[in-house]
């Protein structure tokens, strides 16, 4: 095992007055929120030991040194960029203690050896992999801290580091940082240690109360996983080989890249290519950010990810092939329009598709409707995830991203944000449903957005609109981002307008035919 260094201290219920809260990273307050409610949980003995399992990144000591042992190293330029490319990302968070020069160092060393082999792109990712955190919590006892490393080791988990802390109330906080685990998902690991866990118990775990064959057994149940174990040959099912795709012909053309439609494996899709000589580590970020998060998602109202090529210099995501374009392109382009009917529709399948994705603290922060896309069936669908970001567990973000027209005034002025961000965005795109019309057509983006922030600019809503619509609107684009609706409210509010569209629609479909038939009823007299 991995030698490691422990600290350990005894701090009161407040953490934060205390050498806790030196060590601990102030950045992530979240982190600080989860080991609260651990401690909280372990107050019940039904939950002892309580668990948290989570993936965290952890950086190598100096970007220059680095760079020096990869230009030593003889690998071929494209390996070399690769390299580069795969060490910038962070997807996951960062130990919730400040790493210690050891860890850090290990983390230049495996950089180091794997810049030294000649592997395809996926292999080196085993290096920037991240490693698992686990945290304990239950009460404290003697020996409790050479029982937990036992049990660690016992699954084959090598510690990297280790924070042991006490409360005065008599409960135990203990932080691992451990490599060794081969899967990056942490249920799997999570079950394993309870499995250990449970083992420990028959030996005598330093809180198990109960020593009856039916204590036991209820345990037992409780463990046992509740999902069937899928065999993986370690390798990334989404990775997709550049020699099966082909490019039929160009849809779309960008600053940063081009769309294609083409095939894969006799299935038609969409192929994002960035352009090579506009790749820089901002897009580079995005594009690792937007594969991160659409290998994730499976919603009938948001794009389908088929894959990604991510070997420089042939960076491309290939997604499902809306046939029917953007609902951009339908009103400004084809000028198209949208009766209330259709209109309901489109904003309820989009309504869907985002709260899917806030269900699962995924912030979009680029809605507009451009990025909306319909298929043959006139279904629409969230797209486009470059800029997108999973929420911070605290649930509040900053640094301003998007289009200016669509954007919450809290991101244009830099101010931190939730998921209620998005809510604004759709506001807007509900108002160009409703007009056809781009927002705020006669300012730039800039003088729009200080118009938003300064002014309390808002598009203007159509006389004749639907009462509850132009309420909706007007919540969606509350300056105030609390005042603002979730999506499933927005969802429900705009099936009742619908049903309420329908019902009026069938009865003035009732009075037409009504006053027809009085018509022929006089003729016959």
């Amino acid at each position: 095992m991995t030698n490691y260094g422990f600290t350990s201290i005894v701090f009161p219920l407040d953490p934060m007055l205390c050498r806790y809260a030196l060590d601990v990273n102030v950045e992530r307050a979240e982190d600080v929120l989860m080991h609260k409610r651990l401690l909280q949980f372990a107050h019940d003995p039904a939950n002892r030991p309580a668990i948290e399992v989570r993936l965290v990144q952890v950086q190598a000591v100096s970007d220059e040194h680095s760079a020096d042992v990869a230009d030593s190293c003889p690998v071929k330029d494209t390996d070399h960029n690769s390299a580069n490319f795969l060490g910038r990302q962070s997807v996951h968070p960062p130990p919730a203690f400040g790493s210690s020069p050891n860890l850090e160092a290990l983390a230049l060393e495996a950089n180091t050896q794997d810049l030294e082999v000649d592997q395809s792109v996926h292999a080196r990712t085993q290096f920037f992999r991240p490693m698992h955190e686990i945290t304990f919590s239950t009460d404290d006892k003697p020996k409790l801290l050479s029982q937990l490393t036992s049990l660690l080791a016992e699954i084959g988990l090598n510690i990297q580091e280790a924070h042991a802390f006490s409360t005065v109330d008599g409960y135990s906080l203990d932080v691992f940082v451990v490599d060794g685990w081969p899967y990056e998902e942490t249920e799997r690991l999570k079950t394993a240690l309870e499995k250990e866990v449970l083992l420990v118990e028959r030996r005598g775990w330093p809180n198990h109360k109960s020593s009856s064959p039916v204590g036991e057994l209820d345990i037992t149940t409780k463990c046992e996983p509740d999902r069937v174990e899928i065999p993986t040959d370690g390798t990334d099912v989404w990775e997709i080989n550049p020699r099966h795709l082909k490019f039929e012909h160009k849809v779309a053309s960008g600053s940063y890249g081009d769309l294609y439609k083409g095939t894969y494996c006799s299935q038609e899709v969409a192929i994002k290519v960035l352009k090579t000589e506009r790749v820089n580590t901002d897009m580079q970020s995005e594009f690792a950010q937007e594969v991160y998060i659409m290998r994730k998602v499976r919603h009938k109202n948001v794009v389908q990810f088929i894959g990604a090529c991510t070997k420089p210099p042939s960076l491309c995501i290939v997604t499902e092939f809306m046939s029917g374009g953007s609902v951009y392109d339908y009103l400004h382009k084809q000028k198209g329009t949208f009766r209330l009917p259709s209109l309901l529709k489109v904003a309820i399948d989009v309504s869907k598709g985002m709260n899917y994705l806030h269900q699962n603290n995924i912030i979009h922060r680029d809605l507009k409707a451009a990025n909306l896309l319909m298929d043959e069936n006139e279904v629409v669908k969230v797209a486009d995830f470059g800029v997108a970001r999973v929420k911070a567990q605290s649930g509040v973000m900053t640094a301003e991203t998007g289009t200016y027209r669509w954007m919450a005034p809290e991101v244009i002025e830099h101010k931190p944000y939730d998921h209620k961000a998005d809510v604004f965005s759709f506001g807007i795109v509900l108002w160009e449903l409703l007009t056809g019309k781009l927002p705020y057509e006669f300012l730039t983006p800039l003088q729009a957005a200080v118009g938003v922030v300064q002014k309390g600019l808002r598009p203007t809503i159509p006389k004749h609109t639907n009462p509850k619509l132009a309420d909706l609107l007007e919540k969606c684009w509350q300056q105030d981002p609390s005042c603002r609706p979730d999506f499933c409210e927005i969802i429900d509010i705009l099936l009742q307008i619908t049903k309420e569209v329908a019902e009026e629609g069938e009865d003035r479909r009732k009075e037409k035919s009504g006053g027809f038939l009085s018509v022929l009823r006089r003729n016959h007299h």
